[in-house]
């Protein structure tokens, strides 16, 4: 049974919070910072969590090319939107945003096994032609963020059962999951089996 950390164990800490009214309808925002590694991970939050069990909680990891460049290759944006919604219709509610691009390896990286999927490799294969793992994404913060919320348990809003794992390494107590369900298309169509056949995630 996993052990939650103690506070004194986190190195992810709060620096401020802020209204934040979007296209999607207004969130609370609570902006983290890391000082070990200078990564700031946000937090957007409808309602109150505090003290709260079975709270919806999606855990998302950066995706600059779908979500600032609006690419088609994957499903990220779609996720963010979907979650974004989730929360402002099924409040109270977390998404927690994670500073780490392209599962993990980096965005020039994450470009350099684009290249290598253009010529035929998975998303799978291409990492590791390029000698790095399939998923490198860590979940630390995402466990301090919670418990600065003052969340107990969470229902977590993933089709990805390793961070459904790696969340309950750390402490978390996920009571649930919430399927996120979005439409591909013909360009991300390779990408999303390869997540299914070889990553098993639940699509």
């Amino acid at each position: 049974m996993a052990v939650p950390r103690s506070r004194n164990d986190t190195t992810t800490q709060f620096v401020a919070e802020t209204s934040l009214p979007t296209t999607r309808g207004g969130y609370r925002v609570r902006a983290y910072r890391n000082p070990q590694d200078s990564t700031e991970p946000v937090a957007l939050v409808q309602g109150d969590v505090s003290g709260l069990s079975a709270v919806p909680v999606r855990v998302h990891d950066e995706c600059f090319t779908s979500e600032v460049l609006g690419s088609l290759k994957c499903d990220c944006r779609e996720q963010l939107d979907y979650a974004l919604r989730y929360i402002r219709d099924n409040a109270p509610g977390v998404v927690i945003y994670l500073r780490q691009e392209g599962r993990g390896i980096g965005l020039a990286n994450k470009i350099a096994a684009y290249a290598l999927q253009e010529q035929g490799h998975d998303t799978v294969d291409a990492n590791r032609l390029l000698g790095l793992p399939d998923d490198a994404r860590r979940y630390e913060a995402a466990a301090d963020i919670l418990a600065d919320l003052g969340v107990q348990s969470i229902r977590l809003m993933t089709n990805n059962p390793r961070k459904i794992e790696k969340l309950t390494e750390l402490g978390v107590r996920i009571e649930g999951r919430i399927p996120v369900r979005v439409e591909g298309n013909p360009h991300s169509a390779g990408y999303l089996a390869a997540k299914a056949q070889r990553m098993g995630h639940e699509l």
